[in-house]
């Protein structure tokens, strides 16, 4: 006998988040691109809002009926960034090449894409013959041959788990499609890990960016967010050799999720430190070293590819400062690093001090967060460990450090810089207190209090 209430609750989610499947669809096939970026505008907004209210209207759905109408609309959202070759970055295109290169027995590290060396392992997906290669996709090599490869006269600068993920990667067509594939499981993985934290999964899950930058770019860092999450459920289950080994994997992979690390000792200082605090650290370095071995073994000092190169060029260096828009909105240029350097110290030491061991994603998306808010990238897939976080904690408000890094990938600039990051360090703060405001009024107005750390999703 079909149960109508339930029914009747479920409904208008599922058909929400079709529509959000729906508009998703349109976003990847429906023209925009790097080079034309205009179309992108009105999908991202009307993406945001279907993913709103899909969040709003699981709310109503019977708890027995979310974590199959989580998981299915996961998988939805992942196949649609499959409709199309990436959209709006080249990286993938990277990925295949050092996959390539690793499967013919050579260090990724070793070569530049362009060095003649290497000549043998090209073909016409890598290196389209003819054409004028004025692609937003293609670049021209120092010998004047066109490539889908970005930066081609530079070493890779992806980290030893990254590559042998696209070594894994590599059998499986050796091209583009391959590396989304991967992509869109990675995604809906880390969304099966994540329905432990109950309907908080669509966080991620059902995210547009998880669409865009994990499965149709398929951006690495969905693996790394993938191991994150792992390792941080590990802790807090007190498993504490899993926990370090995952982390430091995690790290291994694209370095940013070490800001996730701090998490995993939260309220370290606070306690007497236990055995399982050195044996996690123990096995997060150990994993680090053991994985980059190989490559350091075969490439040397080249293991660090063009990591040096890509701080300069994206404005980290010092004297020619792009980043830290906040900051050096209040303090001048050569004072920036440092200052955002010193509140990022602090913000380590409070989880230290004051974070909850059993619930470690909490200190990590703040540390996490406030790390990209202060440096203000503009490559909007570096906040997908933020998504992650956000799945696993449910302090939703955090989503807008991803969509202030994809408004200034959109729109460049030092104004968007700062407005971006602005809006979302307003929304980081003001949502809090909102919430505590809710909390202090519910009892006087006679509303019922919310829970916290529940199985749902935090609310205002």
């Amino acid at each position: 006998m079909t149960d109508r209430p339930a029914l009747t609750r479920t409904l208008p989610c599922a058909a929400a988040l079709a529509a959000l499947v729906a508009a998703l669809a349109g976003t990847v096939t429906g023209g925009g691109t790097l080079a034309d970026r205009a179309p992108l505008h009105d999908w991202y907004v009307l993406d945001a809002a279907l993913f709103a209210l899909a969040l709003l209207l699981l709310r109503r759905v019977p708890e027995r009926r979310v974590a199959p109408l989580v998981l299915v609309g996961s998988v939805l959202v992942a196949a649609v960034g499959l409709l199309a070759p990436p959209r709006t970055s080249d990286d993938a295109y990277r990925y295949v090449w050092d996959g390539r290169v690793q499967a013919a027995g050579i260090s990724p590290y070793a070569h530049a894409p362009d060095d003649p060396a290497l000549l043998r392992l090209r073909d016409p997906g890598l290196f389209p013959a003819g054409g004028d290669c004025t692609a937003w996709d293609q670049h021209r090599t120092a010998a004047g041959d066109c490539t889908r490869i970005n930066r081609p006269a530079v070493h890779t600068i992806y980290p030893p788990v990254a590559e042998a993920w696209f070594l894994a990667e590599h059998p499986f067509g050796g091209g583009v499609r391959g590396v989304q594939v991967g992509g869109a499981l990675l995604a809906v993985a880390t969304t099966a890990l994540l329905l432990r934290r109950g309907r908080r999964a669509a966080l991620w899950g059902w995210c547009p960016g998880v669409t865009v930058w994990a499965v149709n770019d398929a951006h690495v860092d969905t693996l790394g967010a993938l191991l994150m999450v792992a390792g941080l459920g590990c802790a807090a289950r007190r498993r504490a050799g899993p926990a370090g080994a995952l982390l430091g994997a995690a790290v291994a992979t694209k370095l940013l999720p070490a800001l996730a690390l701090p998490g995993a000792f939260s309220g370290l200082l606070a306690r007497r430190p236990a055995k399982r605090d050195l044996v996690l650290l123990a096995a997060a370095l150990g994993t680090f070293a053991v994985v980059y071995l190989p490559y350091v073994a075969a490439s040397g000092v080249g293991v660090l590819g063009y990591l040096p190169g890509y701080l300069r060029e994206e404005g980290y260096e010092q004297g020619h400062l792009e980043r830290f828009g906040l900051v050096r909105a209040v303090l001048p240029d050569r004072w920036a690093p440092w200052a955002a350097a010193l509140v990022l110290a602090a913000v380590v030491l409070w989880v230290l001090r004051r974070g909850d061991p059993d619930r470690p994603w909490r200190g990590a998306l703040l540390v996490t967060g406030t790390a990209l808010l202060l440096v203000a990238p503009s490559y909007p897939w570096y906040g997908l460990l933020v998504v992650a976080l956000v799945g696993l904690d449910g302090r939703w408000e955090w989503l807008a450090v991803p969509a202030a890094g994809q408004v200034l990938y959109l729109v460049g600039g030092e104004d968007a810089q700062r407005t971006a990051y602005g809006a979302a360090l307003a929304c980081v703060l003001a949502v809090p207190a909102l919430r505590a405001l809710a909390g202090v009024l519910g009892p006087v107005l006679g509303s019922r209090p919310v829970r916290e750390g529940g199985p749902e999703m935090t609310k205002v």
